[in-house]
């Protein structure tokens, strides 16, 4: 349980902020380069591959280099986790709720 809580901490961390969750809605589209991620943001080059260093570490984001191209995709398993671990907790509340009711 201790392993999960760590795994949702750096998902969801990796999440709160509004430009890594741009970056997660881009990609979503399809894999792009960094550059490409970058063009629209108002931040340096290395700003955004630290933004991008972090949806990797959390597992978000998968980056493989060819010759000087680096190119990003999501990994939509990682974010099932998150899906998961809130329908779970959805599901309490809501059973939680149901028993009120009934009081």
């Amino acid at each position: 349980m201790l392993n999960q809580t760590a795994d949702i901490d750096r998902l969801l961390t990796a999440l709160a902020d509004p430009t890594r969750r741009w970056m997660v809605e881009r990609l979503a589209t399809g894999p792009a380069s960094v550059t490409t991620l970058a063009a629209p943001l108002p931040m340096s080059l290395p700003a955004v591959v630290q933004h991008l260093q972090v949806l990797e570490r959390s597992g978000i984001v998968v980056s493989e280099k060819q010759g000087r191209v680096r190119t990003c995709r999501l990994d939509p398993a990682r974010l099932r986790t998150i899906d998961d671990w809130l329908s779970e907790r959805r599901q309490t509340w809501e059973r939680r709720l149901d028993r009120l009711g009934e009081v």
